[in-house]
């Protein structure tokens, strides 16, 4: 009995290792897709010969090696993989994207930037956090500034989803990958189970916003360079901007308005894009949008929203109503949105402005969109249920399913719903106490966090332009929060668990 013991236990230790030299070979894989990217701004540098084309091609050297290494190490090992090694793949991947992608900031002389100042920068542009430690953006070469955006771009939509795409290459079973780094409480339900035509059409509806941003930017007054810069920033709902003064660099109030619409359309699920374009004919915009109960919500809470504050702006400056419309539209959107894009010192706002958008920042956008925070889906969800429990405190007796549109939500669904939130506060609060550990003052550390876990960019406190004077162990706290938000916490977490790891 103890021989057959022992031995099962053996034959389970050496699957676990081959699953895992499995994973290392897919990352391996998937590092070298990722060093591609590095050649972009390095024709970019080429293109405007003023410098950085040196640091781009050596992090190209640097990470296609450290790829093929781990792909040639481990070539052999193709086992089919469980949606457990697809959570491990998604968070390996990105801790070590976030690394790599860290390697030209540090190259670069003119950028000065340390360790810590090189990862968060990498973190906050992958997560598009858009919080940033960098500043004289203005004195920068083309190709560290397109390099900003370009990584903002890569991570709105996800890598992962792109490497779904190309999923014959990988030689793995797409679905993994989809599951665990597409965001949203329905995702599942709002896609079909094509995952390799579902990432293509994600990818192709994501490149022609990104085309149509650019036009829109250059055709109100941006040159070429910014506006493909800025589309992709916008897009991405990043926030990063080639200029220092942010978006306010252009003190245009026309592209204000065009930012803050192509932020809210990329705040909505992409499902109801790639329906719309793949049957604009049969279901129409209206249709389209106005039947998803997300979508009403999410429509009618952000129009709120940008009423009270543009508002709140018209009553505090001397402001005409169009720049008080536009400036609203635009400060407002990039924090519920969680981009990055600020026109605005959150800490010299009135305070009940500052919370306006605290408040749109916590609640996010739409699932399945390029956002972060809690998510208009979660929030409507929760809300409905605290309806029900309003209700039953009337009416004991009563039983009322919680609908979502003309459907019951399962229950199981509502349950995550609740745990999502609470892990969000708990994640919260411990990243606050690691920041206070770092030597943050409370406040500080709460904003930091705050922009940070949300993706939201600007923060409270210090942290309300910029995160250069942030403590460089604070800035690992923060780079974490933001992987946290990205991957919508059960992703990453899930690995802490003594489940995941049992056979």
């Amino acid at each position: 009995m103890f021989r057959r013991h022992s031995a099962f236990a053996a034959g389970g230790i050496r699957e676990k290792i081959v699953h895992i030299l499995s994973i290392v070979r897919i990352v391996g894989i998937l590092v070298m897709c990722f060093s591609i990217t590095m050649l972009a701004p390095a024709f970019v540098a080429l293109l405007y010969g003023d410098g950085g084309g040196k640091a781009f091609m050596q992090a190209f050297a640097i990470s296609l090696s450290v790829g093929a290494v781990l792909w040639w190490m481990f070539r052999a090992h193709k086992q089919e993989l469980r949606s457990r090694e697809g959570f491990l793949i998604v968070v390996l991947f990105w801790t070590v994207l976030g690394l790599l992608g860290s390697i030209p900031l540090m190259l670069f002389e003119l950028t000065h930037l340390s360790f810590a100042d090189a990862v968060f920068e990498s973190f906050s542009g992958l997560t598009t956090t858009g919080a940033t430690v960098m500043s004289e953006l203005d004195k920068l070469p083309k190709a560290m500034l397109f390099y900003r955006q370009f990584l903002q771009w890569i991570g709105g939509m996800g890598i992962i989803v792109l490497a779904v795409a190309i999923i014959p290459l990988l030689g793995i079973g797409g679905t993994q990958l989809y599951r665990a780094e597409s965001s949203g409480p329905l995702k599942e339900q709002k896609m079909r189970p094509r995952i390799a035509e579902i990432a293509k059409l994600l990818w192709f509806t994501y490149l022609f916003l990104t085309v149509l941003c650019a036009f829109a930017y250059w055709f109100a007054g941006m040159n070429v360079f910014d506006a493909i810069g800025h589309s992709f920033s916008t897009i991405s709902n990043g926030g990063f901007s080639t200029h220092d003064a942010n978006i306010g660099y252009f003190n245009n109030s026309t592209i204000y308005i065009i930012t803050a619409i192509f932020m809210l359309i990329a705040g909505c699920n992409f499902s109801l894009h790639i329906a719309l374009l793949s049957n604009f004919k049969r279901i129409g915009i209206w249709k389209n949008y106005y039947a998803d109960p997300e979508f009403r919500f999410f429509f009618f809470m952000q129009i709120g929203f940008i009423v009270v504050f543009s508002l709140g702006l018209y009553l505090s400056y001397d402001l005409s109503v169009f720049d008080a419309i536009a400036q609203g539209a635009l400060q407002l959107s990039s924090m519920s949105m969680t981009a990055g894009y600020t026109i605005f010192d959150i800490n010299t706002l009135p305070a009940a402005l500052s919370l306006l958008l605290v408040v749109a920042a916590v609640i996010g956008g739409c699932g399945g969109s390029t956002t972060g925070g809690l998510k208009a889906i979660r929030v409507l969800v929760l809300s409905l249920q605290v309806k029900r429990e309003l209700n039953h405190l009337v009416h004991p007796n009563l039983v009322q399913p919680i609908k979502f549109g003309k459907d019951i939500l399962p229950q199981r669904i509502i349950e995550s719903i609740w745990a999502f939130f609470i892990t969000f506060v708990f994640v919260f609060l411990i990243c606050v106490f690691a920041a206070i550990l770092c030597g943050m003052e409370t406040f500080d550390a709460i904003g930091g966090v705050l922009a940070t876990l949300t993706n939201a960019g600007p923060g409270l406190g210090m942290t309300g332009q910029s995160f250069e004077n942030v403590p460089d162990n604070a800035k690992f706290i923060f780079s974490f929060a933001m992987v946290c938000g990205r991957l919508e916490l059960f992703s990453l977490l899930v690995l802490g668990t003594s489940a995941f790891w049992k056979s």
